[in-house]
């Protein structure tokens, strides 16, 4: 069956043209990560991270695919670009002209983009210059420096060569976007999380070898990654489908509406961003003590935000929930929801049309985000609690949940939808053609 449809995948000429795209531009991407800013020791440098693993520096060296704690040319990675896109979406939510541009259609969204490309350059040339300070203070016990050779010239070079490399990173992802399959920016991220596995797989085998693990306990890792895979699966696709139906109307001798349909609300429609927010804010302290001498006062306060450490995971899972409910309400707002349902003469059975159906949906959305958001939580805390209480490194337990794990599942279950519906319109079978999820065909 899976042999066939890959069979068919490649029977298709332009589905065919758009995959070998994407993957290429996927390389281009891995091969700019090794590529290592002028300057730069790396010996050194990589002394110097391994000191920085559970901190903000080692999130974002997660999105950057490795790159950011090897100094290379894509070390900023695409977040720039994401912090300007959710920057521009929140102020889509406060400020009337970005709101007017939101309900502008195609011209409105050209317009979205030009902005989010100009503050992706601010923001990548802000944080070139952080990491340029950031490598000149890197210094080993025995006196070497990451950056032998420090001054204005080395901080112009890494801005230059960082911010290109992020802007280059959003150009391909862009092209991916027109010319490939998939969501561009995502599967630049997911091929960085991935690039992690087989290190990681690798190290797991050692230790097996070694016959430090045994047989069963190794059947049983695997085991409970399809079970946490197939848990993440159903929280991403899991929807409340509510009945819209639509009045008819007459207009000279042709009726118009009169049509039953549905409008899905997910039970995660934030989607992995509260993890990212929380992450982020966890991470803080931890980044900041690295900055402070050491004291009894600082041990203590590393103790308690370490991944192993019940407060992080309670106050870590808290923050999950709050990013939840705040993300999904700038993302959906009931409102704008119900005002377009009135204006396209659509309502929901027994719900009357403006305010009423506002409060309804938003009632609806209130209840389905806390087990959503609660779900989230603990995806969000399963690696740490595996590494401390199976003892598992933690660079293969966070492929048990987490960030990484979903986004890798999120954006899987996109381009398998993507490939499901070139498939689909060639009237081919797809890869979930008896499963539940049906990629875009409803």
């Amino acid at each position: 069956m899976i042999l066939n449809t890959f069979r068919n995948i490649f029977k298709i000429a332009e589905l065919r043209k758009r995959l070998l795209f994407t993957l290429g531009i996927l390389v281009v991407c891995r091969v700019g990560t090794h590529v290592v800013t002028p300057g730069i020791d790396t010996a050194v440098l990589a002394e110097g991270f391994k000191q920085l693993q559970g901190t903000l520096f080692g999130l974002y060296d997660l999105f950057a695919g490795g790159a950011f704690s090897k100094a290379a040319v894509f070390g900023l990675g695409i977040m720039p670009y994401i912090s300007a896109s959710i920057i521009i979406q929140l102020l889509g939510s406060v400020i009337p002209y970005f709101q007017k541009l939101q309900k502008e259609g195609e011209g409105g969204r050209k317009k979205i983009m030009q902005y989010t490309r100009y503050g992706t350059l601010a923001i990548s040339g802000m944080q070139a210059y952080g990491v340029a300070i950031f490598l000149q203070s890197i210094q080993l016990q025995n006196g070497m420096l990451a950056v032998p050779n420090q001054g204005l010239s080395f901080i112009l070079i890494t801005m230059i060569s960082m911010s290109t490399g992020t802007m280059l990173l959003m150009w391909l992802g862009e092209q991916i976007d027109d010319r490939g399959v998939g969501n561009g920016i995502s599967l630049i991220i997911f091929i960085g999380i991935i690039s992690r596995l087989p290190s990681a797989l690798l190290d797991e085998y050692a230790v097996f070898s070694s016959g430090q693990r045994g047989l069963l306990f190794e059947l049983f890792l695997l085991a409970l990654a399809m079970v946490i895979i197939a848990f993440i699966v159903l929280l991403t696709q899991g929807t409340r489908k509510i009945p819209i139906q639509y009045a008819k109307r007459v207009v000279g001798r042709k009726v118009y509406g009169g049509v039953n349909t549905h409008f899905p609300m997910r039970v995660n429609t934030a989607g992995v961003m509260p993890i990212i927010f929380a992450q982020a804010i966890m991470f803080v302290p931890s980044t900041a003590i690295t900055f402070f001498p050491e004291s009894d006062f600082m041990d203590s306060v590393a103790q308690l935000f370490s991944y192993d450490s019940w407060f992080y995971w309670i106050l870590y899972g808290v923050m999950v929930v709050f990013f939840t409910y705040f993300y999904t309400a700038i993302a959906l707002n009931p409102v704008d929801v119900a005002d377009n349902l009135k204006k396209q003469g659509g309502f929901i059975p027994g719900v009357r049309p403006g305010k009423k159906t506002s409060e309804f949906l938003d009632n609806i959305l209130t209840r389905i985000t806390l087990p959503g958001s609660v779900f989230l939580a603990l995806v969000a805390i399963t690696p740490a609690f595996l590494a401390k209480y199976l003892d598992i490194p933690y660079n293969l337990a966070s492929f048990f949940g987490g960030t990484g794990l979903l986004i890798v599942v999120g954006v899987a279950l996109d381009f398998l939808q993507q490939v499901e519906s070139h498939l689909f319109m060639r009237h081919y079978d797809g890869f979930m053609k008896s499963g539940r999820v049906k990629g875009r065909r409803g």
